[in-house]
């Protein structure tokens, strides 16, 4: 499939891997971009030495191009963003800052960027930066998420009105059909995490792979609205954070709760009651862990299907 997005990134199929915390290191990123996606390193939660070790072996696992996705308020970034310089990376995706502090540095050395954001105002912004696409990410996204809570569904044609960069749809899409209405709505490439996040590719740990199997409906939530939302598998710290906020706690009281690496001791260690478990809405419809490659040839394959069925439907009759 040809578009802007493919055309740009140089992929077969235009499914972007999420670059998600401990779950997507260069196994992962490697595995996607060898089965015809954009794997994607997620470097929030690497220093900038493990970084550069994982972009070292994904050049090694893969011919084919590959990202690094880095979140901008994180520290050393600009140890980081030197690394991928000097790795030769042209694509990075940056997302939790201001895309207009590096989107001209990466774009003198030549670098594709894409910037994630969560409301039309900020897609805007990062266009005037100069950033080549955008990843529009729902509310129902796993992870650090929008404060507006704007779903997918009414995220994606907004953006792509306001915009005349191509978008990225992302958030609650796991399936060829959800790809599918992501295009219907105007997007061009959809970005998925949760259906990696249990890839056998993927760095989590097995002990979280196997609560996201089990999740269903509800099973997830928007927290530490105060801080920095993110979407949470239920859990005793999720609880904890629940109870807290429910009793009026500010942002010390929740950042006290939150700690340091608690996202590591639950999503990379495996503590399933106390470590914080970022995951998306749609992990309740994930039901096995199989291959990246495969994961990504079954959305493909039901884009596609999908896409026959709606052209075989017959509206003359209304």
């Amino acid at each position: 499939m040809e578009n802007r997005i493919s055309s740009l990134f140089k992929i077969k199929y235009p499914i972007i891997q999420a670059g998600m915390v401990w779950c997507s290191g260069w196994r992962l990123a490697a595995a996607v971009s060898n089965a015809g996606g954009l794997g994607i390193i997620g470097a929030g939660s690497m220093y900038p030495e493990v970084l550069k070790e994982h972009i070292q072996k994904c050049k090694q696992a893969t011919a084919h191009p590959f990202a690094v996705n880095v979140p901008l308020l994180y520290p050393n970034v600009e140890e980081i963003l030197q690394i991928i310089v000097e790795e030769g990376l042209k694509i990075v995706f940056t997302s939790a800052g201001n895309p207009a502090t590096w989107t001209s540095f990466l774009k003198e050395k030549g670098i594709l960027v894409v910037h994630v954001i969560a409301n039309t105002k900020f897609a805007l912004k990062a266009e005037a930066c100069g950033v080549d696409a955008i990843v529009a990410e729902g509310f129902e996204a796993g992870g650090h998420n929008g404060r507006e809570e704007t779903t997918t569904l009414c995220l994606i044609p907004m953006v792509a009105k306001a915009v005349t960069i191509p978008v990225i749809a992302a958030g609650g899409i796991g399936s060829g059909a959800a790809m599918l209405a992501a295009f219907a709505l105007g997007a061009e490439a959809v970005q998925i995490g949760s259906a990696f996040a249990i890839a056998e590719e993927s760095s989590a740990h097995p002990n979280f792979k196997s609560e996201i199997l089990a999740a269903t409906e509800g099973d997830t939530k928007l927290r530490m609205k105060k801080l920095v939302p993110v979407r949470l598998l239920k859990n005793s710290f999720a609880e904890a954070v629940a109870q807290a906020e429910a009793e009026g706690a500010d942002t010390e009281k929740l950042q006290q709760l939150l700690g340091r690496a608690r996202a590591k001791l639950g999503m990379f260690e495996g503590n399933m009651e106390e470590g914080e478990l970022e995951i998306g809405q749609v992990s309740a419809m994930l039901k096995e862990i199989r291959p990246a490659a495969e994961i990504l040839q079954s959305i493909w394959q039901e884009f596609l299907t999908e896409k026959e069925r709606i052209n075989r439907l017959d509206f003359r009759s209304i």
